[in-house]
């Protein structure tokens, strides 16, 4: 299947992102990726350097008579989201995901395909490896840690490039020109809870919250999909009142950037409970089914019997715990007044883990708007210090403010018309870009961000459409002509 997708078109394109796929390359951990980055650019005779952040950069002259023109920044990540459904048996740190083509599109094996931001990357590499292109100078830029932090953008110190544009290549729908996007805050509450014993008469159990449609935290919130954080807390909270529930523990989502598909809770129920604990449960599995029919068709309530915990939360913090992750903001905050359709205020209530007397609930929260980002996060923060979290604001980065009127934007709309003969959608998105930190040392350079159709970025239903991607490519070497 390898050999059929290096065989689409453009080829040089899909061989090089088939050669990215085989390095695993998670966030943090990139450094085989990196390597193989420097390797690509030094074999071919380019200027290649790797920054204390672990960026590279790769430059290559103009193609003769544009020595003169404005010098082109191409910019793309080379770290992807991990994530897998529950009975995929795969080491992300090992092994090269595992593509397949089906019909226009393609995809993985019940794993994220990487495609975000891995056809940006593949895209620059067959820019730097072609012979046959006009184009002026390139400053093809590859940074790492994107989608955990961004870190390795806001480490790419001032002066280092020299371009007066820059192309990023990382948003997910063809006809979209993205010319602004929004900041975002890691929000962390962490805390100790007491443990007691059990009383005798108790049986384990398994609840299981699975088969969400996920999705990303940023371009897919205003979908109203389910959080299973949410969901399972929803179920937790009434069964507490309803059959003496206890939580041994908590295990619910996984990284901030996608929205959680499963959660698991280690529970107990008191046996004279059992049964109808399992009929209450049944009909709520129908209240939800029904609920979100539309955006998570595949949405599973499971209980299973398994050994008794020695230890559960006592039950006035179990209390307190469940009060605070409902009353957690998440999903939309509030939608822009001036764009209409775009979400500016959200928060994603990305995981929850409870075990052995200690608690972790990780948020990301997002704005165009500073002001309210931090606001948001200084609401979080309220709640949870209520039941005695610490809680604390790492990460944070700036959003992008909009220039529709730049040059880049004027040149690139023209030529999108002209080619495609219809208007792209120039927009802003909920997502993060670079750009926003990019533009902080670099206030100047004009940025766009474009890129094929992507679906299901930070999900393992992740895939990416093969006409796309040669419009896609299309629209890059034009660009690249024109500037």
């Amino acid at each position: 299947m390898a050999e059929e997708i290096r065989d689409l078109e453009p080829s040089p394109l899909w061989t090089y992102f088939s050669e990215l796929n085989a390095v695993p390359r998670p966030s943090k951990k990139e450094e085989r990726v990196i390597a193989f980055i420097r390797s690509f650019g030094e074999s071919l005779g380019l200027d290649t350097r790797v920054d204390a952040a672990g960026n590279v950069l790769i430059r290559k002259p103009a193609s003769p008579g544009r020595e003169g023109r404005p010098t082109v920044v191409l910019q793309s990540h080379l770290d992807m989201v991990h994530q897998k459904n529950a009975g995929t048996a795969f080491d992300f740190d090992a092994e090269g995901i595992r593509m397949r083509l089906s019909g226009d599109w393609v995809e993985a094996d019940g794993t994220t395909l990487g495609a975000d931001n891995g056809i940006g990357v593949a895209a620059m590499m067959a820019v730097l490896a072609a012979e046959d292109l006009a184009h002026p100078p390139l400053e093809a830029l590859f940074t790492i840690d994107e989608e955990t932090g961004m870190t390795g953008a806001m480490a790419l110190e001032g002066g280092v490039l020299t371009g007066r544009y820059l192309l990023n290549l990382d948003t997910e729908n063809d006809r979209e020109l993205t010319i602004g996007c929004a900041g975002g805050v890691d929000v962390t509450a962490t805390g100790q809870y007491p443990v007691v014993r059990l009383p005798e008469g108790m049986s384990g159990f398994r609840l299981g919250v699975s088969g969400l449609t996920g999705g990303h935290s940023g371009m897919d919130i205003h979908l109203g999909r389910g959080n299973a954080n949410k969901l399972m807390n929803r179920l937790l909270a009434e069964a507490t009142h309803k059959s003496g529930l206890r939580i041994a523990s908590l295990d619910g989502g996984s990284l901030r950037n996608a929205i959680p598909r499963e959660s698991f809770a280690l529970i107990a129920l008191p046996d004279s409970q059992e049964a109808s604990f399992r009929k209450w449960l049944a009909a709520q599995a129908a209240v939800l089914e029904a609920e979100y029919r539309t955006t998570d068709p595949g949405l599973r309530i499971s209980l299973d019997p398994v050994s008794l915990p020695e230890r559960v939360m006592s039950e006035e913090f179990q209390a307190d715990f469940l009060r605070a992750l409902y009353a957690c903001p998440n999903g939309i905050g509030r939608m822009s007044p001036d764009i209409e359709g775009l979400v500016q205020t959200s928060n994603n209530l990305a995981r929850v883990e409870v075990r052995d007397g200690a608690f972790t609930v990780m948020c990301l929260t997002r704005s165009a708007v500073e002001s309210e980002k931090m606001d948001m996060a200084q609401a979080i923060r309220s709640v949870f210090e209520l039941i005695g979290a610490d809680v604390t604001f790492e990460g944070s980065y700036p959003g992008w403010e909009p220039r529709p009127d730049s040059s880049l934007v004027v040149l690139m709309r023209q030529l999108y018309k002209e080619l495609y003969d219809e208007e792209p959608l120039v927009n802003a998105c909920h997502a993060g870009l670079e750009c926003g930190i990019l533009g902080r040392n670099y206030p100047k350079m004009e940025m766009i961000s474009f890129g094929p159709n992507i679906h299901g970025a930070h999900s393992p239903d992740e895939k990416v459409q093969v006409s796309s991607v040669r419009k896609f490519w299309q629209y890059l070497r034009e660009t690249l002509a024109r500037i």
